[in-house]
């Protein structure tokens, strides 16, 4: 790691040597207590936008002929356009440099993926740009994830800035991290932030497998990135309206109609307009108009969250939706809750089934202090939802390979099995009595 360091700071355009008044809380700093460099630039300055097919075929054969891992990243428009498709695909290996690709202007990545047949990816939460990569047609054969490597080392702040600073040393700016990623042109800081994020990326994945190798914790960590590679695309929710922030103040089935027909109304506006569902109408307004459900545009529009420009000038569609809802047979309103197909809410717990709330009692102890052993956060080494599952329904015997079956039949990894599967079987075992 020293190594890596000392590399690195020899690249840093732009190294601060006074003591800033205000540092940021847990800044690395130097001997003489001055806050660690600022990687300001990339090493061989910020590279053209890829944005014709030309461009992008010199961009496969310079990568397709180089070794080693490839860094990944993409810029999303969150919050500014529908969807989470991706705006920007940042690149970087050794022996190609870094490259940007505007996924507007070249949207199928097939040759680019190709060329990286057998390669390992470095991506940092991968969970996050997978999605969106994989409309371009790129998927990774192999991954390397450094934030979930960070949670795995026990790491308390994950982003990227703070492990850049953790690991090698190096500060991060950050200032462009929310900013709308669709704009045309990129503004020329913004494609600088973006090559800063890949730039640190392969050096950042070599010193935490050198501390996934010393903690003996790297073969739990190929099995996580795996187990990401290997998870399937989210299957659209069934009714996606019920996530409606806010929503749990909704008393009753009309006003939840309401939300639903409120709801549809504004996502089907922000689809045709390509805009984020709440720029057009936040949630806050759906769920006072659903109390509320006023009669007149002018009832509707005396609602703060209907003076915003958009909500304003829809005004008839949502009252149209509320009628509909007003009118509408008690058997087509939604009902109140969708069971799933797991445990009922833990708060219920102690009233419907104690001796599950015992036993979950005793399974989140058991987890929670391993956790603490191998030093990790308690949802890294087990996935709260089937800890819970195994607390509701365990095996009709409890014995180590009952509860590690049990365990693996909801998707729990095999380090974590073997971690796990006898202390949670004792600890059933104790709860039952």
């Amino acid at each position: 790691m020293p190594g890596v360091r000392s590399a690195y700071r020899g690249a840093v355009a732009n190294v601060l040597n006074s003591k800033t008044d205000d540092p940021e809380p847990g800044a690395p700093r130097d001997h003489a207590g001055k806050e660690a460099p600022l990687l300001s630039a990339p090493r061989e300055g910020v590279p053209p936008v890829v944005s014709d097919e030309a461009h992008l075929a010199r961009v496969v054969e310079t990568f397709g002929s180089a070794a080693g891992p490839v860094a990944v990243d993409a810029e999303r428009a969150s919050g500014y356009r529908y969807g989470q498709r991706a705006y920007l695909v940042q690149l970087r290996r050794a022996g190609a440099g870094s490259a940007l690709i505007d996924p507007v202007a070249c949207p199928d990545l097939t040759d680019l993926d190709a060329a990286f047949a057998g390669a390992e990816m470095v991506l940092h939460a991968a969970h996050q740009d997978l999605p969106c990569l994989s409309e371009l047609h790129l998927r990774p054969d192999r991954l390397f994830d450094t934030e979930l490597a960070g949670r795995l080392l026990g790491y308390q702040r994950v982003g990227l800035g703070s492990m850049a600073e953790r690991v090698l040393g190096l500060r991060l700016a950050k200032e462009h991290s929310a900013v709308d990623w669709s704009t045309r042109p990129l503004p020329e800081d913004w494609l600088c932030y973006a090559a800063l994020d890949v730039e640190i990326l392969i050096d950042l994945r070599d010193a935490l497998e050198a501390e996934l190798d010393e903690a003996e914790k790297l073969e739990w960590a190929r099995e996580e990135f795996a187990a990401v590679l290997a998870t399937p695309p989210k299957e659209p929710r069934p009714d996606p309206w019920r996530r409606t922030s806010g929503i749990h103040k909704v008393r009753n089935q009309r006003a939840l109609g309401a939300v639903r027909e409120i709801w549809l109304e504004r996502d089907r506006i922000a689809r045709e307009r390509d805009m984020s569902p709440g720029r057009v109408l936040p949630d806050s307004g759906i769920v006072e108009a659903a109390t509320a459900m006023p009669r007149t545009a002018q009832e509707l529009a005396a609602i703060k969250p209907f003076s915003m420009r958009l909500a304003r000038r829809y005004v008839p569609v949502w009252i149209k939706a509320i009628d509909r809802v007003r009118d509408m047979p008690v058997p087509e309103l939604p009902q109140p809750s969708v069971p799933g197909d797991g445990p009922p809410p833990t708060n219920r717990w102690a009233d419907r089934d104690p001796e599950a709330a015992s036993r979950l009692e005793a399974a989140r102890e058991t987890v929670s202090a391993i956790a603490e052993r191998v030093a990790m956060p308690t949802e890294n080494l087990l996935q709260p939802d089937a800890v819970r599952r195994l607390a509701w329904a365990p095996p009709s015997t409890i014995t180590t390979d009952a509860v590690a079956e049990h365990l693996r039949d909801n998707n729990v990894r095999e380090w974590q099995v073997a971690l796990t599967a006898e202390a949670l079987g004792e600890a059933l075992h104790t709860a039952h009595g």
